[in-house]
């Protein structure tokens, strides 16, 4: 989906942009390989900054709006509400344990609710529980790894790296209670 149109510092890079769609505003990252990153409400580059030194410190992050318009069209299709899942191909790197978490996340439909119990269950590591909610944490592709699905086994909304009024407002646009 990206062209590489030459790079600084050797290494592939991570194109990055802002994206901007009503009240939504959110950093997007990708390679070469796909969507890697997309960060929460309203925070500044450095969340975004931060994230690609830890994850993928060996590529320079470089403005590339137009190498991510086609994420970004997607994720104003869903911002506006309008049904269905992302379909951009998502490059990311976690453990195996959070690469599991994050498919299985993936796996969740839109609109619909799946407890941290669920997706360990999914996994096949029903005692887990709190390894996955780690990892869920640890996500950096928000709404596209759909970890805002993700509710406590007593129904009840908790924790999300974009913070909970974000979490709320995507459930609320996914016609979630």
């Amino acid at each position: 989906m990206i062209k590489n149109n030459g790079t600084t510092n050797g290494g592939q890079p991570l194109y990055w942009t802002l994206l901007v769609c009503g009240n939504w505003k959110v950093h997007l990252a990708a390679a070469e390989e796909g969507l890697s990153f997309v960060g929460s409400q309203d925070r500044p580059y450095e969340e975004l900054a931060a994230w690609a030194a830890t994850r993928f410190p060996e590529r320079p992050l470089v403005r590339g709006d137009e190498q991510l318009r086609p994420y970004a069209d997607e994720l104003i299709r869903y911002f506006r509400g309008e049904p269905g899942e992302l379909k951009a191909p998502l490059f990311y790197r976690g453990t195996a344990f959070q690469e599991a978490v994050w498919q299985a996340l993936r796996e969740i439909p839109y609109g619909q609710l799946r407890t941290y119990s669920d997706i360990a269950e999914r996994i096949g590591k029903p005692a887990a529980v709190r390894a996955v909610g780690a990892a869920i944490g640890a996500n950096p592709i928000l709404i596209a790894v759909p970890c805002h699905r993700v509710i406590g086994k007593n129904g009840a909304l908790t924790g999300y790296r974009g913070g909970m009024a974000m979490k709320t407002q995507l459930l609320e646009l996914e016609r979630l209670p």
